[in-house]
This record gives structure tokens, sequence and C-alpha cells, in this order.
């Protein structure tokens, strides 16, 4: 006897939702526990061991949190921090939205891919210190230079990884789509882009470290601005306790942004599910 047929738009039970479970109750709380403790660990060797080295070369947690104080009291932290992150979080994302599309387009269409191929290689491995002279005669040293710079260092690792995804889409999908008369457009929205949301993301990853990398760079030449200007300032100064005050936020920054990023990943691509 034969079960009466399923409609495939339809779920199989109307009433039971399908959770994408990550770690146990015990096993994250574990994770946690591990992650805390190391912290702790590295806090209370770097405060140890950071006293007995002379405070021209080293500094130590208690007296970065003493400068770190100082610096907000006096407004220079938050202006600087709003600086570097009004151009980090602009040339990320313009140059995020930018390699998504041109890594979507290169990675299914052989012309496109033919095309600018060259010189997206070309541009990739050219080393950024080679044409900081000629960013800085184009742009000055204003925001635009900064911008400039951030958005060439995030837009590659987002499109090659985004151009890898859409190459890597099992050609058994994209055929079934064929077989049952998708048009391109519902191949590309519906089997192309969920599939390569993961390397995506990945991209995305990857370009916020590069990203960083970029606006400290841009900021030590131009000296202006921002966290890398704080630095350069306070290195002139043998100040180190202070240095290490903008060198801690960038790594906070980066971390923020990594784990805004996994987030967006765990919404767009519940099916990978949740180490955390």
């Amino acid at each position: 006897m034969t079960q009466p047929a399923i409609p495939l738009d339809q779920p199989l039970d109307n009433e039971a939702e399908v959770e994408i479970l990550g770690p146990p109750p015990r096993a994250r709380s574990i994770i946690w526990i591990v992650r805390l403790a190391s912290i702790a660990l590295v806090l209370g060797s770097w405060e140890f061991f950071g006293r007995q080295i002379n405070p021209l070369f080293m500094s130590y947690p208690s007296a970065i949190f003493r400068a770190a104080v100082v610096l907000t009291a006096s407004g220079e932290l938050i202006e600087a921090l709003g600086s570097s992150i009004r151009t980090l979080v602009i040339g990320f994302v313009s140059a995020s939205a930018i390699g998504l599309v041109l890594g979507l387009l290169i990675g299914r269409y052989k012309l496109v891919d033919a095309a600018t191929d060259w010189l997206v290689n070309a541009l990739y491995s050219t080393p950024l210190v080679a044409i900081l002279p000629l960013v800085i005669l184009w742009f000055g040293l204003g925001d635009m230079a900064k911008l400039f710079i951030v958005s060439l260092l995030t837009v590659f690792p987002v499109l090659i990884n985004t151009a890898a995804g859409v190459r890597n889409v099992p050609p058994a999908l994209i055929d079934v789509g064929t077989a049952f008369a998708a048009s391109e457009r519902e191949i590309f929205l519906k089997i192309i882009l969920p599939a390569t949301v993961p390397y995506m993301m990945t991209g995305l990853r990857l370009g916020i470290g590069r990203a960083i990398i970029g606006m400290v760079v841009a900021e030590f030449f131009t000296a202006i601005t921002g966290l890398g200007a704080m630095i350069v300032k306070y290195g002139n100064q043998y100040d180190t306790a202070s240095m290490f005050v903008p060198i801690l936020m960038l790594m906070l920054l980066g971390i923020g942004l990594t784990m805004m990023v996994r987030r967006a990943e765990e919404f767009f691509a519940p099916w990978r599910g949740n180490d955390d």
C-alpha cells in the first residue's frame, strides 16, 4: 500500500520545527571556563613579568588601565576611537558590498572572470607600502586616503572567497534547477547564493582583519587622527602604557566585529550550527 504524496512546498509536520543545536549547556560552560581561565592566566603572567621589565620597553595591565582612564577622561581616546571606527565601518561596508557583488559575478560568469582575473591578481599581489605614497598624492592626508586604503585591503579577501564559493557549488544542484526549468535568476538566488554564504562570511571575517591593518597603516602615515595616530604619538614620547591603550582597543575592535560577522552567519546560514 503506497503512502499519499506530500507536497514539496509543505513541511512534514506543521507543528514541528527544526532546531539547529549547538554544543550542550555543560560543554558550553566548560568552554567558557577554559576561555576565562586562559585570559586570567595571560593577564596575571603579563602583570607579573611586565613589572620586572623597564617601563620604557614594556608595560603591564594595571598601568595600562590607569593610562586608559586618563585618556578616556581627557576625551582623547573617545575622539580617536570614533574617528577610527567611522573610517573602518565606511571602508569595510563599501568594500564588502563591492567584493560580494564582483565575487558572485566572477565566480558565475567565465567572461567576467576572464576580463578581471588579471587585474584582481595584480592588485592583490601589490604590496600596500608600494602604493601608499601615490594614494597620499591622490587624496592627501585626510579621510579619503584612509578610506581608500581600508577599502583596497578589504575588498580582495571578500571577492576571492565569494568567487571560490560560487565555483564550489555542486554542479548537480544547478543541473537539478535547470531540469526543473528554473530561470538563471532563480538558480542564482535559490541555489548559488545560499550555497555561497559560508564562503562570503569567511571572506568578511578575513576582511575585518585586513581592514583594521589598513586603517592603522593609513593612520601611521597620515598621523593626524585615530588610534594609529595615538600609537605614533605615545611611541615617540616613550609612554609605553599609553601606547598600549589604542593597541588593545584595536584588538577589542577586531574581536567585536568578528563576533558580529559570526552572528550574521548564524542568521543567514543556520544550517552550519553554532560552535560557541
